[in-house]
């Protein structure tokens, strides 16, 4: 009984770790997400050297956070998984979660390094909307 009890728990856990995905991306706001949307890669728009700066700004006026992924798909966050990602604004990341609804419900969140060459200036930030 014990052994069907174990095997049951363990295929449940292995069926509700199949579903979750894993991403690279970035967290940026709605507003520079949607001004680089026509692009086929996010890299085609975000500058490392100003994303941060201006995601930050964008969000800090009332712009949603969402995540971008490599190929310039944006996904909306669900509520929950917003405020895990919010110390992530502007950085390039890798994360497990799964769509819900249209959502993206985070599991697990983990930064990764962008390369930057240079301080930004506002003009590079301008270029980005």
């Amino acid at each position: 009984m014990k052994k069907i009890s174990a095997l049951t728990i363990f295929l449940a856990l292995a069926t509700m770790a199949a579903f979750a995905e894993h991403w690279t991306g970035y967290i940026s706001d709605e507003k520079c997400a949607i001004s680089g949307s026509k692009a086929k890669k996010a890299t085609d728009w975000i500058d490392p050297t100003a994303f941060e700066s201006c995601a930050q700004k964008c969000a800090k006026a009332g712009s949603a956070l969402v995540f971008v992924t490599e190929d310039n798909k944006i996904l909306k966050f669900d509520t929950g998984s917003t405020k895990k990602v919010e110390q992530y604004l502007g950085h390039r990341v890798s994360l497990d979660g799964k769509l819900d609804g249209g959502a993206l419900k985070v599991d697990k969140i983990a930064g990764i390094k962008m390369e930057t060459k240079s301080k930004p200036s506002s003009d590079q930030e301008q270029k980005m909307h």
